[in-house]
C-alpha cells in the first residue's frame, strides 16, 4: 500500500529494473531525484544502486558479497499446508540443486522467538544446508508474526502444544508430499528454535533422526525467573503470551526439556556459550549429564568466551563443520 501515488510509480518501474528483488529506499537527496536503493534475492545477499527519478536511470554501486554466485544458490519457494485443526500455515522450502527432487534428506528449521518469523529472502544457513543435498524446511507456525492479530493470538500459551503440532504437521506434510525421506530428517534450531527441536525429538518418537540445538531453552521456569533487569516490564506479556510459573506451572513443566531427558533417544549436537547471558549454563550442563548418564549420544560444544550467538570466525567456522560432519553421519547424506 502506497500512501504517495509519485513513489508508487518509482517502486513500480523499479520492479520492472529488478524483477524478482526485494526492494528497498534507504536514502535519498534532498531534492528526491537521486535515491539509493538496497536489494535482495533469496539467491542473493543483495545490492546497493543509485536510482535518478527524473531520468528513470538505475546504475549498480556495489553487491554485498559479489563472490556469491547467484546460479549456484537454490531457490526458497513459499508453500502452505493444512495443521490438524485446520489452521493454514505458511512456510518457505528449498531444495537443492540435485537430480532428484523426491524422497530428500530434510532438514527442519524453526524460527526462534517464538514471537517473530521466516521471510523471503537470503540466508546463508538456509543455503549451507541446501548445498551440502538437503531440503530446508522453514514454518511460520501459529504465534509467527506478519500474519494478523487472530494467528499471533492462536500461539499464546501454545509453546508446547499446538505451536509444536505446526511444526510435526509441517513435517508429515513433506512426507505426504514424497519431498521427503521419513527416514532422513532431522530438526535445527535456535533459541526457541533449539526448544522446538528437543520438543520434537522428545515427543514425535520416530520423526526425526537427529537434532542440532543453538543456545536452546531447556527451562522455561528458569527462563522466565532469570529474565534480565531491562526485560521485567514484558514479564506480565510473557506470562501471558508463555505461560506463568505460577498458575500455569503443570502445563511449563510438561514442556520444557530439562524435565523429559528420559524421552530423548536420538543423536543430539549442542551448542552453547559460557557467557549467553540468557542462559542458566550449570542447569545445561547437567542436562547433557542427564543425557550421557541415559546413554543418549550426545556432542556438546561450550565456548567459554561466546555469549548467545557465537561471533568468533574459527568458532562459527568450526560450528558449522561439525554441523556437516553430524548431519552426514546420522541422515547418510552425500551430495
Amino acid at each position: 500500500f502506497f500512501m504517495n501515488a509519485d513513489m508508487k510509480l518509482i517502486y513500480a518501474d523499479l520492479s520492472k529494473l529488478l524483477p524478482e528483488h526485494e526492494i528497498k529506499i534507504v536514502d535519498r537527496d534532498t531534492s528526491e531525484n537521486q535515491l539509493l536503493i538496497s536489494t535482495y534475492t533469496d539467491r542473493s545477499p543483495g545490492s546497493m544502486y543509485l536510482y535518478q527519478v527524473n531520468a528513470k536511470n538505475l546504475s549498480k554501486l556495489t553487491d554485498f558479497n559479489p563472490d556469491i554466485k547467484a546460479e549456484e544458490l537454490c531457490s526458497m519457494k513459499p508453500v502452505s499446508y493444512k495443521a490438524r485443526d485446520g489452521l493454514l500455515i505458511n512456510g518457505y522450502l528449498t531444495l537443492p540443486q540435485t537430480k532428484n527432487q523426491t524422497n530428500l534428506p530434510v532438514i527442519m528449521l524453526p524460527h526462534n522467538g517464538p514471537w517473530s518469523r521466516n521471510s523471503w529472502g537470503y540466508n546463508a544457513e538456509v543455503q549451507f544446508l541446501a548445498n551440502r543435498g538437503y531440503a530446508v524446511f522453514q514454518v511460520n507456525y501459529r504465534g509467527s508474526t506478519g500474519y494478523g492479530k487472530a494467528f499471533l493470538s492462536a500461539g499464546f500459551k501454545e509453546v508446547g502444544g499446538k505451536i509444536q503440532q505446526d511444526i510435526t504437521d509441517g513435517v508429515k506434510w513433506l512426507i505426504n508430499q514424497k519431498i521427503a525421506n521419513p527416514k532422513k530428517i532431522a530438526i535445527y534450531g535456535a533459541g526457541f528454535g533449539g526448544f522446538s527441536a528437543l520438543h520434537g525429538i522428545s515427543f514425535n518418537p520416530g520423526l526425526y533422526q537427529c537434532a542440532v540445538v543453538q543456545y536452546g531453552l531447556i527451562n522455561f521456569f528458569t527462563y522466565i525467573k532469570d529474565v534480565p533487569p531491562f526485560l521485567k516490564p514484558y514479564l506480565s506479556m510473557t506470562y501471558e503470551m508463555v505461560g506463568n510459573p505460577e498458575k500455569d506451572a503443570d502445563m511449563l513443566r510438561s514442556v520444557s526439556p530439562v524435565f523429559h531427558t528420559d524421552k530423548i533417544k536420538v543423536p543430539l549436537l549442542i551448542f552453547q556459550g559460557a557467557k549467553d547471558p540468557r542462559a542458566n549454563i550449570s542447569e545445561v550442563n547437567q542436562f547433557v549429564r542427564d543425557l550421557r548418564n541415559r546413554e543418549v549420544n550426545v556432542k556438546y560444544v561450550l565456548k567459554e568466551n561466546e555469549r548467545t550467538y557465537f561471533k568468533n570466525e574459527q568458532n562459527r567456522l568450526d560450528m558449522y563443520a561439525d554441523i556437516e560432519n553430524f548431519l552426514q553421519s546420522n541422515l547418510g547424506n552425500k551430495k
